[in-house]
């Protein structure tokens, strides 16, 4: 095995541990958080608090097993939401044949995308009050042009090949050719840029409720305590630090995992029955002139050598020299 065969089960295995921790506490800390105790001194330790108080005097184990679902929901359901409308805009665009209609489809989408994506948030945030839901349809929103661009550049070489033409000749349906081959045909990179979106998408949450926006100020989030915590860091500095690093490691776990899913593994050569490998095939070692020829037969004539000459026959009398 090659260290190239073997980089990708390792890259993938470090993915998995990498993102398991921040997942399950995510999805599963809910469940196991109990319910709120007593409230102590702020920015303590000990007193049966192993990871200290928060501002408000808070266990911070407690908060962090509660603060990562609304993060991870939030991330999830944006940008599952972008891509329900990129795919079948991006799709459109890359299938037709009407260049008025693809005008009509990107270019408000370029208006939408020249607009920074926090100050997006931001300014809707100063006439609006988003909660969660709220916060995943702005995010959701800013993310739609990149990624309808991202889905017709991925789909517009395999919509321009000569067999969706034939598709169509044949009668099949729009959404039998869109999805069925033009979309499989990118589905690899398309997988690629949800990773890399994913990612994006979660660090624009975190930022969003670290800013106050589609969460309270005493919500039990992770953003939120590192926005909250971070004036007795150097008090009690797991306030800050485990949320923070948890944030991180989901961020860069997930995009792990997605690259490691993935990436192609090198072809290896099949073995028989006895787990032998097969014989080289000496026909593709270099072109035909180069190889000695076998004996007993005559080699044949190359097509660049031109006609036979005839024996006895004045060269400048043939018209082919």
């Amino acid at each position: 095995m090659s260290r190239r065969t073997a980089a990708g089960p390792r890259r993938f295995t470090l993915a998995l541990l990498i993102i398991t921790v921040p997942l399950l506490l995510a999805l599963l800390g809910p469940l196991f958080a109990g319910e709120p105790g007593p409230r102590a001194a702020s920015f303590t330790l000990g007193g049966g608090h192993w990871a200290g108080t928060d501002f408000v005097g808070r266990d911070v184990w407690q908060q962090v097993m509660l603060g990562g679902r609304p993060v991870a929901l939030t991330a999830l359901a944006a940008t599952a939401l972008a891509y329900a409308v990129a795919i079948p805009l991006g799709l459109i665009a890359a299938l037709t044949h009407r260049r008025w209609l693809e005008e009509l489809l990107m270019r408000p989408l370029d208006v939408l995308l020249a607009v920074p994506s926090l100050l997006f948030l931001l300014l809707v945030a100063a006439v609006l009050t988003p909660d969660a839901g709220g916060l995943a349809l702005l995010v959701a929103l800013v993310n739609i042009p990149d990624a309808v661009r991202a889905v017709r550049a991925a789909t517009a070489e395999a919509a321009a090949r000569p067999a969706v033409e034939a598709l169509r000749m044949q009668g099949e349906t729009w959404w039998r050719t869109a999805i069925g081959y033009v979309g499989r045909s990118a589905l690899r990179t398309l997988a690629a840029d949800a990773g890399v979106r994913l990612t994006g998408v979660l660090y624009l949450v975190a930022t969003a409720a670290f800013l106050g926006v589609g969460a309270e100020p005493d919500a039990a989030d992770w953003a939120v305590m590192v926005d909250r915590n971070r004036t007795g860091m150097f008090i009690q500095p797991w306030a800050v630090v485990l949320p923070a690093v948890l944030i991180m490691a989901l961020t860069m776990g997930t995009n792990l995992l997605f690259d490691a899913a993935l990436t192609r593994r090198d072809r290896r050569p099949r073995r028989d029955r006895r787990g032998r490998r097969p014989a080289p095939d000496h026909r593709a070692q270099g072109p035909a002139q180069d190889r000695a020829p076998r004996p007993g037969r005559t080699p044949a004539p190359s097509p660049t050598d031109g006609p036979p000459r005839v024996p006895g026959r004045d060269e400048k009398s043939n018209p082919c020299t």
